[in-house]
Formats: C-alpha cells, sequence, structure tokens
C-alpha cells in the first residue's frame, strides 16, 4: 500500500526567482495522472499563447486577476493574443479568484496578469513530469530577470509547449 499526501498551507518544495514562484504539491513521484503547482503570477507576466499536443490543464484562480483564454481564434496571429476572438464570439476574460480554465490537448490558451499586484493559481498538468522539468528549468531562465527569447522558445519545444505568441516578463526595477 502507498501512503497519500497532505500538505499543510504553503507546503510543497517551492521554486523561487524574481521572475516567478512555483510550488510542487503533487509530482510524478507521487501520481501517474496528473502534477499540482501552485503558482504566483507576478504583475506584467504573459505566459504567451501556445499548444499541447499531449497534455492537458486545468487552472484555478486562488487570488487576483488573470486574464484567461482557451480556444481556437478565427485567426492565429503572431504577437497579441489578448486581441483574439473565436467562433460565437469568444474573447480572453478577466479571471478573479474562484475562477477555473480547463485546456484540452490540442486547444490553445494563455493567461497574463495585467494587474499591479501578484495572482496566485492552482495548476493541474496530465500527464506527469513534462511539467514539472520545464518549470524546474524555465525558472532558470527567468531567474536572470528579462525572458531570453530563444532560450525559452527551445525550452518549450522540448516540452511540447508550441508557442503561437512570445512569452512576455522584464523584472520590474526597484528604485
Amino acid at each position: 500500500m502507498t501512503d497519500g499526501i497532505v500538505l499543510p498551507p504553503g507546503g510543497g518544495r517551492k521554486l523561487v526567482t524574481e521572475a516567478q514562484e512555483v510550488t510542487f504539491k503533487v509530482t510524478g513521484d507521487s501520481s501517474r495522472t496528473g502534477s499540482l503547482f501552485e503558482v504566483l503570477v507576478p504583475p506584467g507576466f504573459d505566459v504567451g499563447a501556445h499548444v499541447h499536443t499531449r497534455s492537458e490543464e486545468i487552472f484555478y484562480v486562488l487570488e487576483g486577476d488573470l486574464e484567461l483564454f482557451a480556444f481556437e481564434p478565427d485567426e492565429r496571429t503572431p504577437d497579441d493574443w489578448q486581441q483574439w476572438r473565436g467562433s460565437g464570439g469568444l474573447k480572453p476574460i478577466q479571471a478573479g479568484a474562484g475562477s477555473c480554465m480547463f485546456v484540452p490537448a490540442g486547444c490553445p490558451h494563455a493567461f497574463t496578469n495585467l494587474g499591479d499586484e501578484p495572482a496566485r493559481m492552482l495548476f493541474l498538468s496530465a500527464p506527469p513530469p513534462d511539467h514539472e522539468r520545464y518549470f524546474e528549468e524555465l525558472l532558470e531562465i527567468l531567474g536572470v530577470g528579462a525572458a531570453d527569447h530563444e532560450s525559452v522558445a527551445r525550452l518549450r519545444e522540448k516540452y511540447d509547449i508550441h508557442q503561437i505568441t512570445p512569452l512576455r516578463y522584464a523584472a520590474r526595477q526597484t528604485p
């Protein structure tokens, strides 16, 4: 028999950089079906529109406001997904605490924090462990400040993340 996992608030393995904070709650070491993360999304962070061919994802906003979308747009433009529109009037939405987004494999999606305060979300990815390794490597890249687009693009390709619009994040300068 295998024991389960019970974590207190704030529990789990944390990866922290100036650009991002990710707490691994459940990983492929414990689950065959999914990885669960708590992610702090800093102001100005835009994950960029992208697609996974193998992964499904669920995002649940815990605190703050994010702009979210998960649909095939009428036209994929290479720069600004926030202006995308889909059939039946679909468009990105402002999502506050309690909002949930499900992303099936093959569905374009993105999120951004347009506000002045960090947002927190719970993020489930299946199957594990690709997103675990991806987060570890991404935070190494973002830990140096502004996103290095070539490094991010290579990393994303390695982990079945087909980028449509760029990841954007510039570390905020302190006076």
